[in-house]
């Protein structure tokens, strides 16, 4: 059986979609410089932030999936091992999100705003000077079988599209949250939706290793 036939175009969308919110969804010091934007700056500023976050985020996923490329034969033959270590990882990730204190990573607010290209680039160096961030994204291919020997470019692309999609839509979603509950957004509520993240990549991690046993997957 190929790639084509047991991998379609919907499940490699949905994967590629989880992908881009779960990288992006964690608030690091991009992340807390988008919710910092958006409230001194305003929302459109807000989410050139997350663009230029994505950016980069797909930069790392492409390196990442280039180099696992040259892995066929070990995804191959120990595909659920790897996606119960995906998971593993994933959850050591949840339980460092929940522990962390985005509230560490605020900074004194500028004055001025800057230009739409500006604040674009600027989160784009900030998210490219972490490249751990590979790591996160060996976690999650690896628990959702995303880079497959033997697939064609264009399903490759199309699983790639689908992270751009997933990273942008979380955040607009995030900088449209933030800008409708402006009035009643503070630092504890930076802490509060850094911990409910967590703990959702946590529950998500730990369904994904009782998938991989039982030799099952998500989609």
């Amino acid at each position: 059986m190929n790639w084509i036939e047991h991998v379609t175009v919907l499940e490699l969308l949905i994967k590629g979609f989880i992908v881009g919110v779960v990288v992006s969804a964690p608030l690091g010091p991009v992340g807390v410089l988008c919710i910092q934007r958006t409230l001194n700056k305003g929302r459109w500023f807000g989410f050139v932030t997350g663009l230029g976050a994505a950016l980069s985020d797909i930069c790392y996923a492409l390196l990442t999936g280039y180099g696992m490329s040259f892995m066929d034969e070990l995804i191959v033959k120990h595909q659920i091992v790897l996606q119960i270590v995906g998971s593993i990882m994933l959850f050591a990730f949840g339980i460092y999100t929940f522990r962390s204190n985005p509230v560490k990573a605020l900074r004194p607010s500028s004055g001025k705003r800057g230009t739409y290209l500006h604040n674009f680039v600027t989160a784009f160096f900030v998210t490219f000077s972490n490249p751990l961030i590979i790591f996160l994204f060996i976690g999650l291919f690896a628990r959702f079988s995303f880079v497959m020997p033997g697939s064609p470019i264009g399903f490759q692309l199309v699983g790639y599209l689908a992270i751009i999609i997933g990273a942008v839509s979380w955040w607009f979603s995030i900088t449209y949250f933030v800008n409708k509950v402006r009035a009643h957004f503070n630092v504890r509520g930076i802490w509060v939706l850094n911990r409910i993240i967590g703990i959702v990549v946590v529950i998500a991690a730990i369904v994904g290793i009782v998938l991989a046993i039982n030799g099952t997957s998500f989609s």
